[in-house]
C-alpha cells in the first residue's frame, strides 16, 4: 500500500494493517452500527447489581430458610457472567477494532494505493520508482548528509505517492477502456476510442519521464556512493601511511614501496574530486524532481 504522506503517521500505520479488511469492504462487507451501550457495560450492571442485592438481603435478614441454596446462586450469578462472557468479550474488541478500520479507511478513501491495484504495466512503473527511491534513501552520502537529506525525506515520498495515485487512475481508466473496446466498436464509436486511448498512451509516457527522473537522480547517488566508499577506504590508508613508511624503510623495501603510496596519494586526490562531482551531479538531478 502506497499512502499519502499527509496522513498522519499513527493513521497510515493502521491502514497498512487493514489490508484484510480492506478485501472485506471490497465484497461488500459493512459493519454493524455501533450499539448504544456495549455488553461490557450490562455486564457489569449485571453484576454489580447482584451483589448489591445480596448486600440488601442479608442486611434485611432475608435469609433464612435455605440460606445456603440462595447464596450459592446469587453469587454464582456474576461467575456464570463472567466465563460464558469471555468469547462475546472478544468478539467485541474485535468488532470494535474493525469498525474503527473501517472508519479509518472510508475517511482516507481516495488517499491510499493497493499496488495490487494496479495493471501489470502500472505496477512495473511502480516497482521501478519504488527500487529508485529506496537506493537514494538507503545510501551512506544521504545517511550521512552529503545529499539534502531532509528535503529527501519530504520529496521522495511525495513523488512515490502522486506516481501511485496517477498510475491507479491511469489503470481504472485503461481496464474499463480495454473492457469497452473488447466488445467490439461500430466506425463511430472507434473513431472516438482511438484518440483516448492515445490519451491513456501519453498519460503512461508521462508517469514514465517521472520514474526516469527518478531513475537518473539514483544513479547518480549510486556514483556518488561509490566514490563515497572508496574516499573513505583511501583515507584509512592514507592515515596508516606513516606506518607504511616506517615499514618499508626498516625492511629497505623503499624501491617498491615509494611509488605505491605515492600512487595512493594520487587515487585519493581524484576520488576527492569524484565524489565531490558526484555529489554535484546527484544534486543537480534532483533539481529535476523538484516542481
Amino acid at each position: 500500500m502506497v499512502i499519502d504522506p499527509s496522513v498522519p503517521p499513527d493513521d497510515a500505520q493502521l491502514l497498512r494493517e487493514s489490508r484484510r479488511v480492506l478485501l472485506k469492504m471490497r465484497a461488500g462487507w459493512v459493519p454493524e452500527p455501533r450499539p448504544r451501550v456495549s455488553s461490557r457495560r450490562v455486564r457489569t450492571a449485571m453484576s454489580v447489581g447482584t451483589v448489591v442485592l445480596l448486600g440488601l438481603m442479608l442486611g434485611l435478614g432475608a435469609l433464612r430458610i435455605g440460606v445456603n441454596l440462595l447464596l450459592l446462586v446469587v453469587l454464582g450469578i456474576p461467575l456464570v457472567i463472567v466465563l460464558f462472557a469471555r468469547n462475546d468479550l472478544t468478539d467485541d474488541e474485535e468488532a470494535g477494532y474493525e469498525r474503527e478500520v473501517y472508519e479509518q479507511l472510508r475517511w482516507y478513501e481516495g488517499r491510499y494505493v493497493l499496488t495490487s491495484d494496479l495493471d501489470e504495466s502500472a505496477a512495473r512503473l511502480l516497482e521501478r520508482a519504488q527500487r529508485a527511491i529506496d537506493t537514494v534513501t538507503g545510501s551512506r552520502v544521504n545517511t550521512d548528509g552529503l545529499l539534502d537529506d531532509v528535503r529527501n525525506a519530504v520529496m521522495l515520498p511525495a513523488q512515490e505517492w502522486e506516481i501511485a495515485r496517477l498510475l491507479a487512475k491511469l489503470s481504472s481508466l485503461r481496464t474499463k477502456h480495454r473492457e469497452t473496446v473488447s466488445q467490439g466498436l461500430t466506425p463511430e464509436v472507434a473513431a472516438v476510442a482511438e484518440p483516448l486511448a492515445r490519451a491513456l498512451d501519453n498519460s503512461e509516457e508521462a508517469v514514465l519521464a517521472r520514474v526516469e527522473a527518478l531513475e537518473r537522480y539514483a544513479a547518480n547517488v549510486t556514483e556518488a556512493e561509490r566514490a563515497y566508499v572508496a574516499h573513505h577506504q583511501i583515507e584509512e590508508l592514507r592515515g596508516r601511511m606513516h606506518q607504511y613508511e616506517e615499514l618499508v624503510a626498516e625492511t629497505g623495501a623503499d624501491g617498491f614501496a615509494v611509488p605505491e603510496l605515492e600512487r595512493l596519494a594520487a587515487d585519493a586526490d581524484r576520488l576527492e574530486q569524484a565524489l565531490r562531482r558526484s555529489v554535484s551531479s546527484a544534486r543537480e538531478a534532483f533539481r529535476a524532481l523538484d516542481p
